[in-house]
């Protein structure tokens, strides 16, 4: 498979390939051909072109397979599918072209939001060789890594994210990640963030059932309305797992885990901006 073999796919199909449309794909060509980002070349000239290069980056995210397998079909050994696909996460960092607006937006009086969805997914990760009870997540009965997005109720995107160990509880990585919100920026949050209004008022969970009792018809109702606006943030999490190094078991090492998750948020909030696909 070669890009010239795939650019002339429909866009709903190109974007079901590859994982993102054929207008991000060439903002993102655009940037890793950049002269101020391009290293001067040395040695033999490589046998893939840039794009196939950045098609060979998404179809890793996209399916994840093992660079041997992925080698494989490209036609290059294994340990030249991996430099090639760490030198195009590292050019589309180094760009900036593709980021979130920041945890500090949260704060600023110049930046319009309402109501924020705050949610955490969790990735599986082969079992750590030390400190394995750090990572273990009883919830999922395996060791994970935890992401933590924040999600603008208003237009989908994805403000900021923060990580943790499978073993932390999700308030701790809201806690940890810094995140402060202005007064009247209303948090909606999950079970799991119990104890969110010491650090913000203006917060929602849902009512836990009191022990030995139940919930009220109104607790229910209550519960089931702020489901209803809460599930957004379900929805960005499965997008963003399309991507299946995100959900399939993270054989990588650990440290760049963060980075491509927030290269994959970026890219998601991108396509927001689009018009949408009309369907043939």
């Amino acid at each position: 498979m070669t890009y010239e073999q795939v650019k002339s796919l429909k866009p709903e199909d190109f974007k079901r390939l590859c994982g993102v449309r054929p207008e991000t794909f060439n903002q993102m060509l655009e940037i890793v051909r950049s002269p101020s980002l391009a290293k001067q070349k040395t040695g033999r000239p490589s046998k893939l072109t840039l794009e196939d290069k950045l098609l060979m980056t998404l179809e890793y995210w996209r399916e994840y397979r093992t660079y041997f397998h992925i080698g494989q079909s490209w036609g290059v050994n294994e340990s030249t599918a991996y430099r090639i696909i760490r030198k195009i996460e590292d050019t589309l960092t180094k760009s900036r072209a593709f980021t979130l607006p920041g945890k500090k937006k949260l704060a600023s009086s110049n930046y319009q939001l309402e109501v924020v969805v705050v949610d955490v997914t969790e990735s599986p990760i082969e079992r750590p060789k030390k400190k394995q009870k750090k990572f273990y997540s009883g919830k999922n009965k395996q060791h994970t890594l935890k992401s933590q997005v924040v999600v603008d109720r208003a237009n989908g995107k994805i403000i900021c994210t923060a990580h943790g160990k499978g073993r932390e509880h999700d308030f701790w990585i809201f806690k940890n990640s810094r995140v402060r919100l202005r007064e009247d920026i209303e948090c909606l949050g999950d079970k799991g963030y119990q104890g969110i209004q010491k650090l913000h008022n203006n917060s929602q969970i849902p009512k836990k059932k009191p022990r030995g009792d139940k919930l009220s018809c109104e607790d229910k109702k209550s519960n089931q309305e702020l489901a209803r606006i809460r599930v957004l943030g379900e929805h960005v999490n499965r997008k963003l797992k399309v991507f299946k190094i995100l959900s399939l078991t993270y054989r990588n090492r650990r440290k760049r885990f963060s980075l491509r998750f927030y290269l994959i948020a970026a890219l998601y909030n991108y396509e927001l901006c689009l018009p949408k696909i009309k369907s043939s």
